[in-house]
């Protein structure tokens, strides 16, 4: 594939953008640069730095964001800034979407793709991929709450009751609640019909995926093979 291509299906602007990039010695391959935009290459595994910045060439690109709070899942956002203005220009180009979305005052992991196919197997809720969430309530959380949340709880406009895949119980005011569903402020709305409310909430896991502790606020990372093995190991 020609440079200038290599590039630009990486998110780094038109094919003109591109060939300048090239044409201003701004692209190195290793530690050459490389002046040349139709040099053919090939683009698996290639490893390049656009402006000393390095990069790998991917075909899709998959990423974990710790998403914080006060922040928007949408490229047109109302009232708060965008999560995708966390992410580096080349991933925005890419147009990668968020795999579902968190509330502006909703914290955690988040994953964004260009891979269209990925994001419909993580939430179609016929593949039943659980997502963890670290849920901090306002009222010391009882055992007739958690049994309400396993049984099942009816929210409004629901045609029946809404049960957690899983429920355990962290300490007074905290729970890991397990949903395999994604509906509409559906924590928060589980909590208000068990008898308690949301102070604060945040996703810790999804499928055999969790955020790491050593990430950041605001962070992102690129997710690796391993890191997508382990999204479907929760059956």
């Amino acid at each position: 594939m020609q440079l200038e291509r290599i590039l630009q299906s990486q998110g780094f602007g038109s094919r003109k953008q591109c060939r300048a990039l090239i044409r201003h010695g701004l692209v190195a391959i290793g530690a050459e640069v490389c002046a040349d935009p139709f040099i053919e290459l090939e683009p698996q595994g290639l490893e390049f730095s656009v402006d000393g910045e390095p990069w790998r060439y991917r075909e899709h690109a998959y990423v974990m964001l710790h998403k914080p709070q006060g922040y928007e899942c949408s490229r047109a956002p109302r009232h708060h800034p965008s999560v995708f203005s966390l992410l580096p220009e080349p991933l925005v180009g890419r147009a990668v979407q968020s795999v579902g979305r968190l509330d502006e005052d909703t914290t955690g992991l988040l994953l964004l793709t260009d891979d269209g196919q990925f994001i419909h197997a993580l939430t179609s809720p016929k593949r039943k991929v659980p997502k963890i969430y670290a849920v901090t309530t306002k009222h010391p959380v009882d055992a007739a709450q958690l049994a309400a949340l396993r049984r099942g709880v009816q929210l409004h406009d629901e045609p029946r009751p809404i049960a957690a895949a899983a429920c355990e119980r962290i300490d007074d005011h905290l729970i890991h609640l397990t949903l395999i569903e994604g509906k509409y402020h559906q924590v928060k709305r589980m909590l208000a019909a068990a008898g308690n409310r949301v102070e604060a909430l945040r996703r810790i896991a999804i499928g055999g995926l969790v955020l790491p502790d050593d990430m950041a606020a605001g962070e992102w990372r690129w997710l690796e093979p391993a890191d997508l093995d382990r999204l479907w190991q929760h059956a």
